[in-house]
């Protein structure tokens, strides 16, 4: 049981915090949606991981729930990032700090 969990909760881990730090540091906008999708697949091997290790299908429909979200936020955030970049000119979010205007 601890040996799946050691398995595969360590890339989970490496792939959210790789997802953190990304969105955190990053100043392009489809950079930061890609590293947002890499914190939600981590999240996603965990709760697979722990369904594996406890004969479990919650962390199977949650995995499900996560992709079905994951999907609709591309296409929700893509369309946003093409709306800006034509009104703005750039994706970069250093040029966007008057998005309330």
């Amino acid at each position: 049981m601890n040996e799946i969990l050691n398995q595969f909760l360590f890339p989970a881990l490496a792939l959210f915090l790789t997802g953190l730090i990304g969105a955190m540091f990053k100043r392009n906008l489809i950079g930061i949606f890609m590293c947002i999708e890499l914190m939600l697949c981590g999240a996603m091997l965990a709760f697979v991981a722990f369904s594996s290790v406890y004969n479990n299908m919650d962390g199977g429909v949650f995995a499900f729930f996560i992709m079905t979200i994951a999907a609709a936020e591309v296409a929700v955030g893509l369309a946003i990032i093409t709306r800006l970049h034509r009104v703005v000119g750039t994706v970069s979010t250093r040029e966007m700090n008057d998005l309330g205007d």
